[in-house]
Formats: structure tokens, C-alpha cells, sequence
């Protein structure tokens, strides 16, 4: 039941922290949550792994703690880990640089890690061994982050609007309880002081006389074609949860690119199928399943090749030859990480779409510019 209150990872505040080997890393992690969970030892690399632990600290709220290994750290395995610690930077709203007087000598390796945060855009603050903890909280606190996430309803529904969130219920929907998209959704609905419906498909005709002209329809893409017809001459706003997503975290624009990318696939082209989270592969699975059937139907039966990439690894960097991305919603990524991934498809020059919108066009969209319809009223 914890898990049901807590807020997603992908609401927190990313602080992480960074230094050389013992300059004081797990030490001052732990001092700051007022827990023990970094490993605090004198031999240098104690730390091989980023370690990581959401947790609320006032005044700062909902935050998603980072101690990382340090950035001298040598040899073959140091060299994975300086890369593991780095790598934590492209999920890292704030860096905390942490020194001794001693460690002036790497200077560096100092440039080498605020080379790379301005690359992404990441806050550095400064702290040396024995400076107040406190302050530190305080000065991070006072922080206002660039990267303020928009609502997934803002400009779409306002105080007394109703929303019907159609959500099917299948074999791949968790047993007792409903998806984090659709949860977000409702919470969005509540904070907005908008009534919310949540149907099935099937009732979704009875919803839609409850709720009456001007609602906005919400539906899961796998359904876009079922519930498309069913709303036709009714006077509501119809979308996709992963087209609200899209617009809230994502490049809506550069989505709508990649769908009509779909149709130039050549036989033996290679796609990439990336998802934010873990979950374990069920038989009719989204990414490897449904997704596949979509772009079969999209491309003309294309014989086509895929990989797949999941959780914090992206996938694309690693690998040549990609025709094609094809992304989860990413609600288990913060916006950064998002908008990050799609700037990586671009520099390499692959196309890339999200989950929703291909498979809006498979089920019941017939072309890019009908999507683009649907897009435009919500942007």
C-alpha cells in the first residue's frame, strides 16, 4: 500500500552528488537525509555504484537522493564506474560538487564534470568538507529550476470541465489497480476541481451521456479506433494519454515526424524500442508485441528488426544502424530525461515517435495530418 502514496520518481527532485574518490561523498549524503545510506569508509572507491533513495526532505519535498562513485577512480573498472557517474548526470536536475582542500590538484576533472553539466543544463552547487548541511538544504531550496514541468491539462480543462478517461482493462493491465498515466490523469483532474469519468470502452456511450457536450476524452491509443467511432457526433474533444504526455514532457512536433517516418521503412530495417521502466514481459506485451503489429500495419508489412532498450538506458548511443525509435509515454522519466533522449535520436538522425501516437495511427487515425488535428488542439 506504501507504494500507492508515494510520489513517481519521475515528480522528484533529482539532487545528485559528485567529487573525487574520499573527498566526502557518502558522508555527506547521509548527513543530508539523516539516514545511513551510503557505505562511509577512509579506503578510496568505496562507492563502485550510483546509489540512489527517494525520500521527502523538508523544505525541498519530494526529492530522488544520488551518491556516485568518484571521478579520479582508476583502471579498467574505474573507468566504467567514472562513465556510470557521469551517465547520472542525464537524470539530474541539481549536482552537488563535493571537495577537500587537497582535491585542487584535479582540476581537472573539475572542468571534465562542469563541461558536462552545462552540456546538460544541470545546477552545480559547491560544498567543502565541513561546510553546514543545512545551508547547503537551504541554498538548494532556493533553487528555481528552468525545466518547470507544465500539467497534463493546461489550456485543456479548467474548474467545473469534465474529462472521461477511458482506460480498457485487458491482460496486460496490472491486476488490482490501474497505470500511473491514468493515475496522474485523475490526480490532474482533482487538482483542477474537474470531474473525472473512468470507463471501459464498453461504457464509454453511457459516459458520454453523463458527461454531456464539451468534455474531453482521454483513451488509451490501443482503443484510439474503438472510441474514435464512438464519439463521432458527439460534441467532445477527443486524445490519448500519450499524446497529453507527449505534449507535457516530450516534442510533440518531433513525434508527429517520426510517424510519418514509419511509411519510408525499407525490409531488413532495424528499430529500436525503448521503454523508461522494467516490468516483466507478459504475452501480448506492448513493446514487444503490439508495437511490432503497428508497425507492420503502418509500413506496408515491412520485414523489420528490433532491439529494445529499457530503464535508465537509452540504448541509441551504443548502437548504429537504427531506422527507427520507437518510445514508451515515458511516464516513469522526468522531462529532461525525455527531451534528452529525443535530442539523441535527432543528433544521430533517426526519427523517433512515442508509443501512443503510432499506435493512434494504427487504430483508427488514417494519416499524419489527422494527427496533427487531434495534436493541434491540445498545444
Amino acid at each position: 500500500m506504501a507504494l500507492l502514496n508515494e510520489t513517481p520518481q519521475a515528480n522528484r527532485v533529482r539532487i545528485a552528488f559528485f567529487g573525487l574518490r574520499n573527498a566526502g561523498k557518502s558522508t555527506l549524503v547521509n548527513a543530508f537525509t539523516g539516514q545511513d545510506l551510503a557505505i562511509v569508509s577512509d579506503t578510496p572507491g568505496t562507492t563502485t555504484d550510483p546509489v540512489s533513495k527517494a525520500m521527502e526532505i523538508l523544505p525541498l519535498g519530494p526529492c530522488l537522493i544520488t551518491d556516485t562513485a568518484g571521478l579520479d577512480d582508476e583502471g579498467e573498472l574505474g573507468e566504467l564506474r567514472v562513465k556510470k557517474t557521469l551517465g547520472v548526470l542525464e537524470i539530474t536536475d541539481i549536482a552537488i560538487w563535493v571537495e577537500t582542500p587537497h582535491d585542487a590538484d584535479r582540476a581537472d576533472l573539475r572542468e571534465l564534470f562542469l563541461g558536462e553539466c552545462r552540456r546538460r543544463n544541470v545546477v552545480v552547487l559547491d560544498y567543502r568538507r565541513g561546510d553546514s548541511v543545512n545551508e547547503l538544504k537551504q541554498k538548494i531550496a532556493g533553487i528555481k529550476l528552468a525545466d518547470v514541468v507544465p500539467g497534463l491539462l493546461d489550456g485543456l480543462v479548467e474548474k467545473g470541465d469534465r474529462v472521461i478517461c477511458v482506460c480498457p482493462i485487458d491482460e496486460s493491465a496490472p491486476k488490482g489497480r490501474i497505470i500511473l498515466p491514468q493515475v496522474q490523469l485523475i490526480r490532474d483532474c482533482l487538482d483542477r476541481h474537474a470531474t473525472s469519468i473512468v470507463c471501459q470502452p464498453a461504457e464509454l456511450p453511457a459516459a458520454l451521456d453523463c458527461a454531456g457536450a464539451g468534455a474531453l476524452v482521454v483513451t488509451d491509443s490501443q482503443a484510439f479506433g474503438e472510441v474514435r467511432r464512438a464519439v463521432e457526433g458527439h460534441d467532445v474533444r477527443l486524445t490519448s494519454f500519450s499524446i497529453l504526455f507527449a505534449r507535457q514532457k516530450g516534442d510533440l512536433a518531433e513525434f508527429l515526424k517520426g510517424v510519418a517516418a514509419v511509411k519510408n521503412l525499407k525490409d531488413g530495417d532495424t528499430v529500436l524500442i525503448a521503454e523508461g521502466c522494467t516490468h516483466h514481459r507478459q504475452c501480448n506485451d506492448i513493446g514487444a508485441v503490439k508495437i511490432p503489429k503497428a508497425l507492420a500495419k503502418l509500413s506496408g508489412g515491412k520485414k523489420l528488426n528490433f532491439v529494445f532498450s529499457s530503464g535508465a538506458t537509452f540504448g541509441l548511443s551504443d548502437r548504429s544502424g537504427i531506422a527507427l525509435v520507437v518510445h514508451c509515454g515515458g511516464c516513469m522519466l522526468t522531462r529532461r530525461e525525455v527531451l534528452l533522449r529525443i535530442d539523441c535520436a535527432k543528433e544521430a538522425g533517426v526519427p523517433i515517435v512515442n508509443y501512443g501516437i503510432l499506435l493512434a495511427a494504427a487504430n483508427g487515425l488514417s494519416d499524419v495530418s489527422e494527427i496533427g488535428i487531434v495534436a493541434s488542439s491540445i498545444s
